[in-house]
């Protein structure tokens, strides 16, 4: 299937392989009568645009909740998936013109958060959501924190959205959406242009979530599935999430 840009991969050489090489350079190492090094060797650098975490951030379902608590199981929801098309229909893509693009300089985007988180589930662990994997990340807070666009554009749902629980969505000016999802309070309404920096709500744990935490998710185009990596987007615009 397509995601976009920034979609999961597979991980890398399985961890057996990993350890046996491991054994075989210490030993070597050793019998060479020399110190070992205090840096080990490193991976060839990943692209920009791909998933390349570590073997952890590809933990389960279950592993990932174990290890953070806070654990965002929002899957497709075809009622909100079909309420979002319907209301995307009510405003043209030219309502969101003027408010951004793709190439946007430096600034006018920014974190969601303007308080210290902790992210509870990345994109792209895998699970047993329709898309196979996390399709936004997860951003640990105590419910009622404050959250704010990280970009302009046109809120074309803020309701109640399914397993999303009280969610904001909200077409950017470069024709991507955002969703914020599992807010406890929602404070624009459909229909609103909003500016970059603007209180669009507060965090919560509503929807299928197991704890409080702002769930990030960002879509090359509107529908389920075409979500793409958070922190890419956002780096590539000079804002660094994680």
């Amino acid at each position: 299937m397509g995601y976009g840009i920034d979609s999961p991969r597979e991980a890398g050489t399985s961890e057996a392989g990993t350890t046996r090489r491991n054994a075989i350079g210490l030993a070597a190492g050793f019998l060479a009568g020399g110190a070992l090094s205090g840096a080990m060797a490193t991976p060839a650098a990943a692209d920009e645009d791909d998933w390349a975490q570590g073997r952890e951030a590809w933990a389960t379902g279950e592993e990932a909740r174990d290890a953070h608590g806070d654990w965002c199981i929002a899957d497709l929801d075809e009622e909100f998936e079909a309420d979002l098309a319907a209301a995307d229909a009510l405003f043209p893509e030219e309502d969101s013109r003027g408010l951004g693009a793709a190439a946007a300089p430096k600034g006018r985007y920014t974190r969601p958060l303007r308080r210290r988180y902790r992210v509870t589930s990345r994109y792209g662990v895998r699970g047993n959501w329709a898309a196979g994997h996390h399709t936004g990340i997860d951003l640990g807070v105590p419910s009622g924190t404050p959250v704010y666009a990280v970009t302009s554009g046109v809120v074309v749902l803020a309701r109640w959205s399914g397993a999303y629980g009280k969610a904001v969505t909200v077409r950017m000016g470069d024709r991507h959406y955002v969703v914020f999802g599992h807010l406890s309070r929602i404070s624009v309404r459909q229909g609103q242009r909003i500016r970059t920096g603007a209180r669009i709500g507060y965090s919560g744990a509503t929807g299928r979530a197991t704890g409080p935490h702002l769930h990030l998710e960002i879509r090359a185009r509107r529908g389920y599935g075409s979500d793409i990596n958070p922190v890419s987007y956002l780096a590539r615009r000079g804002v660094r999430l994680v």
